[in-house]
């Protein structure tokens, strides 16, 4: 394995240094880390962020490989700094087996740009009926501990209560998608005035805030981890609040779009926009970003979604819910001046790590820790171009956009995925 001496970083915003990355750990770390033959890279004015980890992420594969594949999605990962990510379980068939989980899980290694992680499904096929094989998926050779039926909430109560009980024994964590759905028959953005105006069906913040205090008092009940996808209401930002205060085990994560765009860009009648949960109003986007600073929200994740064209550039009303994310989350998140450099990576790095249990991400470069990490630069500023996106799909709600920060280089356990800014496969 190639030796890597990087050469004036900053470490999370820190002065300066040099590291040395070899046999797949930091070596060593101060101006004096030196290694004969080792490969320069010279990183003056870049940030070294430990390697980001997504806990939410669309692969598509098996199933849907038009719009993505674990390969394609390992690419865009890798770019947008990720050292690791949590692959959901609504794929064709739906990871709530075993040997799907595994399937997945084995690609991943094979495309070897990021640590794939997949998620498994709490209910077999998704259909809140009956439990997926929990334990097979975390005695699997993917060890998973994170179940989700992202896309479907598991809304059921007797059934969520089961599943916390169940993933109890292992540690494991469910990841509920807050959505009570007899309030969102049909909807198409976030209920409110303009919602009203457009004459299209709403979706209420208290759909979300609903399932989230149930589950939060299920959680509390049990004594087990919950964690909340894509929150997007201020409502659900105060119940996550009270239920921390109240010791309950419960942790959520905000996407980038949620953190930047409103409601009002469905005002174009745009698909691209089309997103569960909705857009939300000014209001939810301020407290959003409140609560991610004050720790409330426990993580940035991309919510990635994939989806091919046909699906995308139709109307409205048909078109499928998702944004691409991977590759600009990063650069968003640094657009919204919400977080410091060491709270983007506490935000998007240390916490997601532990709450996903990867022991060897979310950590510092220091001496001995396993070499996952990206280098940054914060002065760069990129524009984005949909066709030039690594996704095999095209579905971004920034086309155009200029953003700040790009993604230099990316290590997954000592080794380069991206050098000069792009993927080294």
């Amino acid at each position: 394995m190639t030796t890597y001496l990087i050469k004036g970083a900053s470490i999370v915003g820190a002065e300066p240094t040099d590291l040395l990355i070899r046999d797949g750990v930091v070596a060593a770390v101060g101006r004096d880390a030196a290694a004969p033959g080792a490969e320069v890279i010279d990183a003056d004015g870049l940030i070294a962020l430990p390697g980001l980890v997504d806990l939410h992420t669309h692969l598509r594969e098996p199933g849907r490989e038009d719009a993505e594949t674990v390969m394609s999605g390992s690419r865009a990962a890798a770019l947008g700094g990720y050292t690791a990510v949590c692959a959901m379980a609504n794929t064709d068939p739906v990871a709530d087996t075993a040997g799907v989980v595994e399937q997945v899980w084995r690609l991943g290694q094979a495309a070897g740009l990021v640590d794939v992680r997949p998620v498994g499904a709490v209910t077999v096929g998704l259909a809140g009926e009956r439990l997926a094989e929990l334990g097979a998926m975390a005695t699997s050779a993917a060890a998973v501990r994170i179940f989700s039926d992202d896309g479907h909430c598991v809304s059921d109560p007797r059934l969520m209560r089961r599943a916390l009980e169940y993933v109890k024994a292992f540690d494991g964590v469910i990841a509920q998608h807050a959505e009570e759905p007899r309030l969102t028959v049909g909807a198409q953005l976030h209920e409110g005035e303009l919602s009203g105006r457009l004459g299209l069906a709403g979706w209420p913040a208290v759909a979300e805030e609903a399932i989230i205090a149930r589950d939060a008092l299920l959680a509390g009940h049990v004594g087990s981890r919950l964690h909340i996808c894509h929150v997007s209401t201020a409502g659900s930002v105060e119940i996550i609040r009270g239920a921390k205060r109240a010791g309950i085990r419960i942790t959520a994560e905000v996407t980038p779009h949620h953190l930047l765009l409103t409601d009002a860009r469905a005002e174009s009648y745009d698909p691209v926009f089309k997103v569960n949960p909705p857009l939300r109003t000014d209001t939810d986007v301020a407290a959003l970003r409140a609560g991610l600073a004050e720790g409330v929200i426990d993580a940035v994740a991309t919510d990635h979604a994939p989806h091919a064209v046909e699906d995308k550039e139709c109307e409205w009303q048909y078109a499928r819910p998702g944004m691409l994310g991977l590759e600009t989350a990063l650069s968003i998140v640094m657009s919204t001046k919400s977080l410091s450099w060491d709270g983007i990576a506490e935000r998007m790095s240390r916490v997601p790590a532990r709450i996903a249990g990867l022991d060897g991400h979310g950590r510092d470069p220091a001496p001995g820790v396993p070499a996952n990490l990206t280098l940054v630069d914060p002065a760069a500023t990129w524009v984005v171009e949909p066709a030039e996106l690594a996704s095999l799909s095209r579905n971004t709600p920034y086309a155009g956009m200029e953003l700040p920060g790009r993604v230099m280089a990316t290590f997954l356990a000592g080794r380069p995925t991206v050098l000069d800014g792009k993927a080294t496969k």
